[in-house]
């Protein structure tokens, strides 16, 4: 079966690629979507990076901390 990219865009952007690496705008449109997919798979799923950034916070605030009426909250925000 063969890949036709009919989007014009999509066309040049291969056609550039292919012409970087030497190779056909076949094998560069492989070699592309393949880089794409393992970098894909090596990505940390975001829940994972929030829960980083979460633990990090939670241990740089530390124990005690301040309870904070809706009515300063509100000021900190601007709405007062």
């Amino acid at each position: 079966m063969n890949l036709q990219i009919r989007d014009p865009r999509a066309r040049e952007l291969a056609r550039r690629l292919a012409e970087k690496r030497n190779v056909s705008m076949t094998e560069a449109v492989i070699e592309a979507l393949e880089s794409e997919l393992e970098r894909h798979s090596k990505q940390t799923p975001l829940a994972v990076r929030l829960a980083a950034v979460s633990g990090d916070l939670k241990s740089k605030a530390g124990s005690g901390g301040r309870t904070l009426s809706k009515d300063k909250v509100d000021e900190m925000w601007g709405h007062s």
